[in-house]
């Protein structure tokens, strides 16, 4: 449901408090009494300017009594009455109600969700600490201080690390334009918010405290779309618990569930912290400084150790130190630096363009004061301001808790931190956030062409094993399914006894090569714990003795094991080469993971490995491989020339594919995966299949948390004898689009854009090209034969998934061809089948060819009521 009824949640006209019992209000009750006193009192404070009804023992009896119907209902009754007054607010017209009540069981919170649906009513909790809306002296909360007004949102699943921070905000003067406690969240969750505070004009930054996501698609759509639109910060409580998973694979038990929520976090571009501490910088930095570009840091203090430590820091953190200038970097000013010190340093580092920003940091003395010192900074920063040009941010440190200081900085809207340890910190996180936007922002390189994995060879493959009971491919399965997707391995042969092990191992014996046999056993999935694995033999007679010693080892350890047979392959020498991990892990929350690390025997033991939510392109990959450290060890060094990076992030892509096209394949190990400067290598792998789950929202993986390319939705098309591709836009379309722009006429241009549009920058394009696929769409047609772009089409989704707004052009000579048409219907065909209700769109009043294709394909057309020089257009969808 998304959005719907928000307004009511946090603009409501009047308020009704249910579920009072005797003494609830104003007798210092306990227990549920004690939940509506104090959410009355808060309400009180806050001089809510609307009606508060008090229901219940303590006021009127019945929701019926009211003068009016309420928006929002706050529920404190006990846990067998909320069911009961869900039902009352939902026969009385209540838009909205907040469970503050704890302890539902999960089946009565089922219930009371599906109750509150027959009235199209939104709940938020149970077990919540309410909400608050400062700009609407709204408080409907449990918090012990009502938080003042300003633009950060606070989205949190904990009420307890909500209220801690509204706490150390009281104290910072940093003020929020609301606050939601979302408890259990049987209704309203996570993504719901994201998607309402993305677009909030009232909000500049998003601060969320979670601990699961219950879905994760939903989620990761939503908080791609709000990082786009400002910064999104979030804290993760229960990082390492126990996972509830049993692995087997490597790449299995590499994929912890905190690896994995960070990887996602990363991939929808969220700033991650890891504790209140670096929360609280976070705060205190967003709810002061906007971000920046570029990451060179200034600092100046007053004591070479103390800027020192800052320095550290900052290089501990992976930030950059500004170039030293005349005074060095950091700026020592010495103990006895007073007000004017600071002035007259800071303004030259201000005008300094060769850094981006800078940090103050002052230690009181007994020859300066925190005060003067603020005040100098806060002075010279605001004098710079007032000459106009780029605003360079600004962090200080005043060491100790001086208030008389911290009002000063906050004033001048300067962030003020008490350790040059948080500065840094609260520094980076806007670092962070600009790499990311960067990042989101970024056009990946194209895929080879010659990729085209053979994807019905390989699920021919999986579903033969499905079918015959297996949960692991044979060795020569999965030889078979890399070579679909294009992934070298290491010739194999399958022997069903000591005999035929010999005869496949001899004429490789007998071209001076050695052989590695290793068990097949689809109830042995790591073959070296039983002994299972023999390298380098060079005779027959070395065969038949590894042979027979690996079937004695293997029947003893794991006497329940069925042994197929033997795999025989020629030996390959590591060389130079770097020996890798590379593989698919399911997570219970994201789905399926892609694993990158450094390979081996001990991989576990290493720990070396990053983590990335397909699909993947070659962009991403190039990230994930990065972001190990075994990643150094791929450039060259000494006599060893370079790995090829391309080759190895290909692998990767690749794997992401195959885990888009076949769900089946629930984990995969590529250990080791050789790399070196002539490509890569798999030496072992092992593969685990289970049945398709079942297909929702026309995607071929379900699990998949973040949408893959639609590929089920390309086309080929004849239009007055020419035939013409239609596929849905991809990331590194940014190209096609550009050189399409230059091929229509200005005109064509206006009536697409409603204005003259020359600058075609980066930033536009990647918006174009960079889509959800979970809440938009865009197709582009493109001649067979020149592979020159024709036009497109693109439909996006409202966040509540029911209607989306359409915009198409066609180049200017190829007007007239039914261009316009195909890619119209086809964009309907999209909307219908994920279920939108409606789809909207406006056009310039003079774009009669356009208004003729609407009216064409069923579209009603009006005049536009605020605006004579354009048309409403709008087609309600039915069945297909």
């Amino acid at each position: 449901m998304s959005t719907y009824r928000f307004e009511a949640l946090l603009a409501p006209r009047a308020i009704a408090v249910v579920g009072l019992g005797q003494g609830a209000v104003g007798q210092g009750a306990v227990g549920q009494g004690a939940l509506g006193q104090a959410v009355v009192g808060n309400l009180g404070k806050a001089g809510f300017a609307g009606p508060v009804h008090l229901v219940g023992a303590a006021g009127l009896p019945t929701l019926d009594d009211l003068p009016e119907t309420p928006d929002l209902v706050v529920i404190v009754a006990q846990a067998a009455e909320v069911e009961g007054w869900v039902e009352k607010a939902g026969l009385r017209g209540a838009a909205v109600a907040v469970i503050l009540t704890s302890d539902l069981p999960e089946d009565l919170c089922e219930v009371v969700r599906n109750r509150a649906r027959q009235w199209g009513m939104r709940l938020l909790g149970p077990n919540s600490m309410g909400l608050t809306v400062p700009r609407a002296q709204l408080d409907a909360s449990l918090f012990a201080a009502a938080p003042k007004a300003g633009d950060l949102a606070l989205i949190s699943q904990s009420g307890t690390v909500a209220a801690g921070i509204v706490a150390w905000a009281a104290h910072r003067d940093v003020g929020f334009s609301a606050i939601l406690s979302l408890g259990t969240a049987c209704d309203i969750d996570i993504a719901d918010c994201l998607d309402h505070f993305a677009a909030d004009i009232h909000t500049r930054a998003i601060l969320l405290s979670l601990n699961v996501i219950p879905n994760a698609r939903k989620f990761m759509s939503a908080a791609r779309a709000a990082a786009r639109a400002k910064p999104v910060l979030v804290l993760r409580t229960g990082r390492h618990a126990a996972p509830l998973r049993h692995t087997v694979t490597h790449t299995g038990a590499l994929a912890r569930p905190d690896a994995v929520y960070e990887a996602a976090f990363r991939r929808a571009g969220l700033l991650s912290v890891d504790g209140l501490d670096a929360m609280f910088s976070a705060v205190e930095t967003l709810g002061r400084q906007r971000p920046f570009p570029g990451q060179r840091l200034a600092i100046l203090g007053n004591g070479e150790g103390i800027g020192a430590l800052a320095a550290d820091r900052l290089a501990d953190r992976g930030g950059t130190l500004a170039a030293a200038g005349l005074g060095g970097n950091p700026t020592d000013l010495g103990v006895e630096a007073d007000a004017k010190a600071y002035a007259d340093a800071l303004r030259p580092l201000l005008a300094d363009p060769a850094n981006d920003a800078v940090l103050a940091i002052h230690v009181p003395t007994a020859r300066s004061d925190s005060a003067g010192v603020a005040a100098a900074i806060a002075d010279t920063v605001s004098a710079a301001r007032r000459k106009g040009g780029r605003r360079k941010p600004v962090f200080a440190v005043t060491v100790g808790d001086d208030g008389e200081a911290g009002a000063v900085l906050a004033a001048a809207g300067i962030p003020r931190f008490a350790t040059d340890a948080d500065a840094v910190e609260g520094f980076m996180h806007l670092v962070r956030y600009r790499e990311a936007q960067d990042d989101l922002m970024r056009t990946p390189d194209s895929l080879p062409r010659e990729f085209s994995p053979d994807v019905e060879a390989a699920r021919a493959i999986v579903v033969a094993a499905i079918e015959a009971g297996e949960t692991w491919l044979d060795p020569h399965a999965v030889a078979r399914l890399l070579a679909a997707y294009r992934i070298d391995s290491v010739p194999l042969t399958l022997a069903p006894d000591i005999d035929a092990a010999a005869a496949a191992a001899w004429p490789i014996i007998a071209e001076g090569g050695a052989v590695a046999l290793k068990v097949v056993s689809p109830d042995i999935v790591h073959k070296s714990d039983v002994g299972g694995v023999r390298l380098d033999l060079t005779s027959e007679a070395d065969v038949r003795a590894a042979a027979a010693d690996i079937l004695t080892r293997a029947r003893r350890q794991r006497p329940d094991a069925r042994i197929m047979g033997f795999a025989v392959q020629p030996m390959v020498r590591k060389g130079k080469r770097r020996e890798l991990i590379a593989g698919l892990a399911e997570d219970p929350v994201f789905g399926p993971v892609v694993v990158f690390g450094r390979g081996g025997v001990a991989v576990e033991v290493i720990d070396d490995r990053a983590l990335s939510l397909p699909p993947l392109d070659l962009r991403l990959a190039s990230e994930l491989i990065d972001r190990t450290r075994v990643a150094r060890r791929l450039a060259a060094y000494r006599d060893v020339p370079a790995v090829d990076r391309r080759a190895l992030g290909l692998v990767l892509v690749k794997l992401a594919q195959l885990s888009a096209d076949l769900p089946e394949v629930r984990e995969l190990d590529i250990n080791p995966l050789l790399a070196d400067a002539n490509g890569v290598l798999a030496l072992d792998a092992r593969v685990l299949v289970g049945p398709a789950p079942e297909r929702r929202g026309g995607t071929r993986n379900p699990r998949f948390a973040i949408r893959p390319y639609p590929v089920e939705w390309e086309r080929n098309l004849v239009l007055k004898r020419e035939k013409v591709t239609v596929r849905p836009v991809r990331p590194e379309d940014e190209g096609l689009f550009k050189s399409f722009f230059e091929q229509v006429s200005a005109e064509d241009l206006r009536l697409r854009f409603f204005m003259p549009v020359r600058d075609f920058n980066h930033a536009f394009l990647a918006r174009l090209t960079q889509l959800d696929y979970a809440r938009a769409i865009a197709f582009v047609a493109i001649d067979a034969q020149t592979a020159s772009m024709l036009g497109a089409v693109r439909l996006h989704a409202d966040a509540n998934h029911e209607s989306g707004e359409y915009a198409i052009l066609i180049r200017s000579d190829r007007k007239g061809t039914g261009l316009g048409f195909a890619l119209m219907q086809l964009m309907i065909d999209w909307a219908r089948a994920e279920g939108l209700q409606r789809i909207e769109g406006t056009v310039l009043r003079e774009n009669r060819p356009m208004l003729a294709v609407c009216r064409s394909l069923g579209f009603a057309v009006h005049p536009d009521k605020e605006d004579g020089t354009v048309m409403k257009v709008g087609l309600t969808l039915g069945e297909p």
